[in-house]
């Protein structure tokens, strides 16, 4: 795994980005920013109690999941729940383009942050506020995490196997996905700030529902039951939207996912398996019909995928140009020879531990190549760096600190 390394920073170099938010979601908004330029300073209570520090798996007092979701951030402390670490936060806004936070609706208001207060302090100000439900509505002040916006969108609903219970995958999705949102509201704000005409307030309220970013993955559900009241189940591997689509086990105990969406792609595998038979006629001839037939043709293929080992039978549909992939665990990830030569996945210089691994940067841009950013940093990394930035002197911090306000 090489890092890829250059001078340059990315086509969002310049813009300043303040990340107050803790765990996964809006610092991973944050984080994606970074990656492609900004310049993004961490800002966290000085006991150091954000859950993602504490989150397994650790080494030792380390979090792994810390030092990559807050990759490439300068780290400071800062108990802005206290008159002096307010004025300080109101202080630094006017360098800030954008400020990110998560907390409970209404929570910034309570310490003095409210949003009039912030834009009065810096008028092109861009304020995400990444909540489970958003800003209004009756469960705006409730608490959330990644599985309770996957239940209530619906998309823990479709996720296991028929007739039996709802699950939840090991890892926090909505967090992913919704923190892909808020990465693309901070870009969308941006560039409508950059092409404002006006002199006056440019900036703005991001309202962003984790909630709502998972519903928005989920595009045809609110239709399919308005015009033909279909509620969507769950159906394991397979697809209620398209087949052949499954995934199959192989001789040598391996996993080998399948997809033939389109008609061609469908009798490319049947060709593949040796039976172009079942092509023939009408009965395979559509979309719907081979729908209709999924669980006959799925065992059909099963079969031919359980007489072959893996090797086999990613050879012959590689030669029938075949969509198919191992389900790779990440051990295989980490070995897959297109991984590597593309570099996707690189390694973070880390003060703790020599260098942690993640995944590159994406997208990749022609006009501008990819910085290898540092993992993510120590409590209070950068407290002298920032506010010295600001005028606040090693005296001052020592004060500050005595205080616990930094």
């Amino acid at each position: 795994m090489t890092a890829t390394t250059s001078s340059t920073s990315g086509p969002l170099q310049g813009i300043r980005i303040l990340d107050m938010a803790t765990v996964v979601a809006a610092p991973f908004a944050a984080t994606l920013c970074g990656d492609m330029g900004a310049e993004v300073t961490k800002l966290e209570l000085p006991d150091g109690s954000d859950t993602l520090r504490h989150m397994l798996p650790v080494m030792g007092k380390h979090s792994l999941f810390w030092k990559v979701t807050n990759r490439g951030k300068r780290g400071i402390t800062l108990d802005v729940r206290k008159p002096e670490g307010r004025a300080i936060l109101l202080k630094m806004l006017p360098r800030y383009d954008v400020l990110v936070e998560n907390f409970r609706t209404g929570t910034l208001d309570r310490w003095g942050l409210d949003l009039q207060t912030l834009h009065a302090h810096n008028p092109d100000l861009i304020v995400l506020r990444l909540t489970g439900f958003g800003q209004t509505g009756p469960y705006a002040r409730r608490p959330g995490f990644a599985r309770i916006f996957e239940a209530m969108s619906g998309f823990a609903h479709l996720t296991g196997e028929s007739g039996r219970s709802p699950q939840h995958m090991n890892y926090p999705l909505g967090d992913a996905i919704s923190g892909l949102f808020g990465a693309f509201s901070i870009a969308t704000a941006l560039a409508g700030r950059a092409r404002s005409t006006s002199n006056a307030h440019r900036g703005c309220e991001i309202d962003l529902s984790a909630t709502e970013a998972l519903m928005r993955m989920l595009d045809p559900l609110p239709v399919e039951y308005q015009h033909q009241k279909i509620v969507r189940d769950r159906m394991g591997a397979r697809a209620a939207y398209s087949a052949l689509s499954n995934i199959f086990a192989t001789k040598d105990g391996q996993w080998l996912t399948i997809v033939g969406t389109s008609g061609a792609t469908y009798r490319r595998i049947f060709d593949a398996i040796g039976r172009a038979d079942l092509l023939e006629g009408d009965r395979l001839a559509s979309s719907s019909s081979r729908l209709q037939h999924s669980k006959e043709v799925d065992g059909i293929v099963a079969d031919w995928c359980l007489s072959l080992p893996l090797a086999e039978i990613q050879n012959i549909l590689t030669r029938y140009e075949v969509p198919h992939s191992k389900v790779n665990s990440i051990a295989d990830l980490v070995a897959d020879p297109h991984v590597q030569a593309r570099n996707a996945l690189i390694q973070l210089p880390d003060s703790d531990l020599g260098h942690v691994a993640a995944p590159c940067v994406v997208p990749r841009f022609s006009n501008h190549a990819s910085v290898t950013p540092r993992s993510g940093p120590g409590v209070g990394e950068h407290n002298a760096e920032v506010f010295g930035e600001f005028g606040v002197g090693p005296e001052e911090l020592t004060r500050l600190n005595s205080l616990g306000v930094v």
